[in-house]
């Protein structure tokens, strides 16, 4: 397993806020990855925290299994199919430097447009489920932080909270398990991320049931300001990076 202190660091605060978000926090768990990705290439960050959130995945979608909406997932689902694809191919053929470069990218992008973008309220059809599915799967499997496409999608229906929260664990756990293949074809997965992963999983387990609890009794407004600020400190740190290897190379 990983044995270097700093990595530890990143990993258990990036641990943390991945069990409050699988347990309802959505949007706090989208800084996990990117939060190791500062020390270890994105896609290796992404493969050790996989395994965890297939694991919470299963307590999650035990807990939502009757608060979920079966048209948003089947619709986001046909996208997540074409959207997984495109991010092995992208992953196969592009530097490290790249990815993280295009994780910190994304990751003020969605920040600002949480910020600033206005509200679009148009009506929820199969072709814009199908797109905001695809973009969840790709940055869901290049950086595990495919909630705010989803976000952008399901959030204007207006679902009751706990259909919204049961929806969103029933579309993700699907898409996660749907990642082992492209994970394992681009060698991401060793005995070495495994073990790590397994150290890991009993926080990640802890703060899973304190996030299910949390999300039932607690407003969200304050974790979300919280998870987005992180987000975009993190992802100026990863654009500021990856630019400087790709410069460098």
């Amino acid at each position: 397993m990983i044995t270097d202190p700093i990595f530890y660091l990143l990993a258990l605060p990036a641990v943390t806020v991945l069990g409050l978000g699988k347990g309802g926090f959505a949007g706090v768990g989208m800084a996990a990855a990117p939060l190791l990705s500062l020390y270890i290439p994105p896609l290796q960050a992404a493969a050790i925290l996989l395994p965890i959130l297939i694991c919470q995945d299963v307590i999650s979608v035990w807990t939502y299994r009757r608060d979920w909406d079966a048209w948003n997932v089947k619709v986001l689902m046909g996208g997540a199919l074409f959207g997984l694809g495109a991010a092995w191919a992208f992953a196969a053929f592009v530097p490290d430097a790249a990815i993280r470069l295009l994780v910190g990218l994304i990751g003020v992008a969605f920040v600002l447009n949480a910020w600033f973008g206005r509200p679009r309220l148009a009506p929820p059809t199969v072709a814009r489920g199908m797109f905001w599915g695809g973009a969840a799967a790709f940055t869901s499997t290049l950086i595990q932080a495919g909630a705010p496409p989803f976000s952008v999608f399901v959030l204007p229906q207006r679902l009751p909270k706990m259909t919204l929260v049961g929806t969103m664990t029933i579309f993700f756990a699907i898409t996660n398990a749907m990642k082992v293949v492209p994970y394992l074809a681009l060698g991401q997965f060793s005995t070495r991320t495994l073990a790590t992963s397994a150290l890991l999983l009993p926080l990640a387990v802890a703060t899973n049931f304190a996030g299910i609890r949390l999300v039932r009794v607690t407003p969200v407004e304050v974790f979300y300001r919280i998870a987005y600020w992180l987000v975009l400190v993190i992802s100026v740190a990863l654009v500021a990076l990856g630019a400087a290897a790709l410069l460098r190379g």
